[in-house]
């Protein structure tokens, strides 16, 4: 099934069932008014949901438009936001920016933080800085959403744990993530709000594409009317999901209503292209001695999507523009 949240005035949004199409949507039970709600109760709503879901695609008139325009995150406020930088790749480019090299111990054991889960953004919604001097990035990743989750879960059981997939946009300040990561306690004023797709959808929606704990599908990332990258996000993932929940629940439970980000999907290749900038960057470092793209500026408008083997799009698109908003000191 496939599920959003849309705006409605209040903090958590109203929860909508969306055909595959993308094309419709419906209500759910009257009880379960949010994802999270959703989430809590999930043995208890699942087939009552999916029973509806598959109503909406079988009436070509059931239901109402649905409008990506109108919805908030599926999750405007989680109960916690795990990223991981599975897409070692990535890892090894982005410490390169940074003056650094690849520890042997990231091949074995997942790099993973704790961010912002307060204020999930919407798929329409700006990206807002202060300045063009933060060095505005994007990130593409894939998200998973999970149930509750047991301490010291092992990696083949996480899997089972899985409710839900989309996308994240993970917005990065560069020219803050240097100083702030000198001090050794991690990500604050470097990582803004995050966007994510306009819909969720269930592992079941993704048919063979979903194996492995990886999802076997291309990235497409675009900035203004340019492609940046499509690289495959299951290729070359070094961590499966179950084992990055399982990384995440050695010591404590996780609770219902955990996002857990992939990190920035990555290729090896320059013809996949890139799904953020500072990737970018560093691949011109490294073949022309010199960086020449630049961070995000405002009115720059970027587009995060993935498509079925029919073209069509499976979580809706994060299209955001940048705005530039400066404040007072």
């Amino acid at each position: 099934m496939k599920l959003a949240t849309l705006k409605n005035g209040t903090r958590d949004g109203q929860l909508v069932i969306v055909s595959r199409d993308l094309q419709r949507m419906t209500a759910p039970l009257a009880s379960v008014t949010t994802v999270q709600q959703a989430l809590d109760r999930w043995p208890e709503v699942q087939v009552d949901l999916q029973a509806r879901y598959e109503a909406l695609n079988a009436r070509m008139d059931a239901g109402e438009a649905f409008d990506a325009s109108r919805c908030a995150a599926p999750l405007p406020r989680a109960y916690q936001w795990l990223d991981a930088s599975a897409y070692l790749n990535h890892v090894e480019m982005t410490r390169r920016a940074r003056g650094g090299e690849m520890p042997p111990s990231f091949l074995t054991d997942p790099v993973m933080y704790q961010g912002a889960s307060d204020d999930f953004i919407g798929p329409r919604d700006d990206i807002v800085a202060a300045s063009e001097e933060l060095g505005v990035d994007l990130e593409a990743e894939v998200i998973v959403v999970t149930g509750d989750v047991p301490l010291g879960v092992n990696a083949q059981d996480a899997l089972g744990h899985i409710r839900l997939l989309g996308l994240v946009n993970d917005v990065t300040l560069r020219s803050l993530v240097v100083p702030e990561l000198a001090k050794g306690f991690g990500f604050v004023q470097s990582k803004p709000a995050s966007a994510l797709s306009p819909v969720l959808v269930t592992p079941d929606e993704l048919g063979n594409h979903w194996r492995g704990g990886k999802l076997h599908r291309v990235m497409e990332v675009w900035l203004n009317d340019r492609q940046l990258g499509r690289p495959q996000a299951g290729e070359e993932m070094q961590f499966h999901f179950g084992e990055l929940i399982a990384h995440a629940a050695r010591t404590r439970r996780l609770i219902a209503g955990t996002v857990l980000g992939s990190g920035t999907v990555s290729n090896r290749s320059d013809e996949a292209g890139v799904c953020c900038l500072v990737e970018a960057r560093v691949r011109e470092q490294l073949r022309e001695g010199r960086m020449h793209t630049p961070f995000l500026k405002h009115g720059d408008r970027i587009r995060i999507e993935m498509r079925d083997d029919g073209g069509a799009s499976i979580f809706g698109a994060i299209d955001q523009v940048v705005r530039i908003e400066r404040t007072s000191p």
